[in-house]
C-alpha cells in the first residue's frame, strides 16, 4: 500500500519547484491533490503530469495565497470534491532579498506577508476539516531563520521564516487534543529556478555555496519532498512540533571547513 493512500493533501505553490515536486510524489504516494499557484497554467500542467502516472489531482484556478477569501474557497473546493482535508503543505511564498540598510520597507512588508500569511491562511482555511481527519501540516521553513547569515542579506526573509517555525510549534501545541500533528521542513539553499535569479547567481557570494556544504551537493527539491512525505505518513504518527532540517549537513559545522569544488547535480 502507498505512505499516503487516499489522502487529501492541500498543497500550495504547485507551478514549479518544491510545490510541483510535493505535488508530484504525493501523487505518486496515493495522495489526492488539490493544488494551487499564481502560476495557474503552470500549476495545470503539474496536475497533468500527475495524471500522466495515473495520479489524481485538482487545480481549480489561479490562488493567491495571501487573499483569505480565494483561500478559503480553494480549500473548500477541495472538501467538495473529495470529501475532505488530510493533509496540507504550505509550499508557497515569495521573497524580496536585501539588507536592513538595503530595501524600502514595502519589500520587507510583502516578505513577511508573503512568506507567513500564507500558511496562516492556508491552515485557518482547513483547520475544521483537519480537525475531523486528525489530519497533518508541513510548513516550510528555513536555515535562515534560526540563524544569521554573513554572506545572504536576507533580514526580512530570516524574520519571516523563523516566524514560521514559531508558527508551527504553536499549531502542533493547539493541534494536540485533536490530533492534529503541525511540522516544519527547514531546508538550506535549494536549486531552484528562483534561487539562481539569487543566491546562486553568478555574482552573489554565495553562489559556490555548494562547494562548503558537508554533503558537497545543493538540495533539490525532492529532498525536501522526501521528509515531507515522511512527516505526512503513518510512519510519523508520533512526532509534531518538529522542524525537521534538510540542509546537507550546513548548519551543523563550523565555518572554515575545506571547500569542495561546487556540484550541480
Amino acid at each position: 500500500m502507498k505512505r499516503l493512500e487516499g489522502k487529501v493533501a492541500l498543497i500550495s505553490g504547485t507551478a514549479r519547484g518544491q510545490g510541483r515536486a510535493a505535488a508530484l510524489r504525493f501523487a505518486a504516494e496515493g495522495a489526492l491533490v488539490v493544488g494551487g499557484d499564481l502560476l495557474h497554467e503552470e500549476a495545470v500542467e503539474t496536475q497533468r503530469l500527475i495524471a500522466r502516472e495515473g495520479g489524481t489531482a485538482l487545480t481549480p484556478g489561479p490562488l493567491d495565497v495571501t487573499d483569505e477569501e480565494a483561500v478559503r474557497d480553494w480549500a473548500e473546493e477541495a472538501v467538495d470534491a473529495f470529501g475532505g482535508i488530510d493533509i496540507v503543505y504550505a509550499d508557497a511564498g515569495a521573497v524580496r532579498f536585501g539588507s536592513i540598510d538595503s530595501r524600502p520597507y514595502e519589500d520587507v512588508v510583502f516578505t513577511v506577508r508573503a512568506e507567513l500569511d500564507p500558511v496562516w491562511l492556508t491552515v485557518r482555511a482547513a483547520w475544521p476539516h483537519l480537525v475531523r481527519s486528525r489530519g497533518c501540516v508541513l510548513t516550510v521553513g528555513s536555515t535562515a531563520g534560526p540563524a544569521g547569515s554573513l554572506t545572504n542579506r536576507c533580514a526580512a526573509r530570516s524574520a519571516s521564516k523563523d516566524a514560521v517555525i514559531a508558527l508551527t510549534r504553536q499549531l502542533a501545541a493547539e493541534g494536540a487534543p485533536h490530533g492534529v500533528r503541525v511540522n516544519c521542513v527547514s531546508p538550506g539553499v535549494i536549486d531552484t529556478e528562483g534561487s539562481r535569479d539569487s543566491p546562486l547567481a553568478d555574482d552573489h557570494p554565495m553562489n559556490d555555496i555548494s562547494g562548503h556544504l558537508p554533503l558537497g551537493r545543493l538540495c533539490h527539491p525532492d529532498d525536501v519532498v522526501n521528509a515531507a512525505v515522511f512527516l505526512a505518513s503513518d510512519e510519523a504518527a508520533y512526532i509534531t512540533g518538529a522542524d525537521l532540517v534538510v540542509d546537507g549537513g550546513w548548519s551543523t559545522v563550523l565555518p572554515g571547513a575545506p571547500s569542495r569544488k561546487a556540484v550541480r547535480s
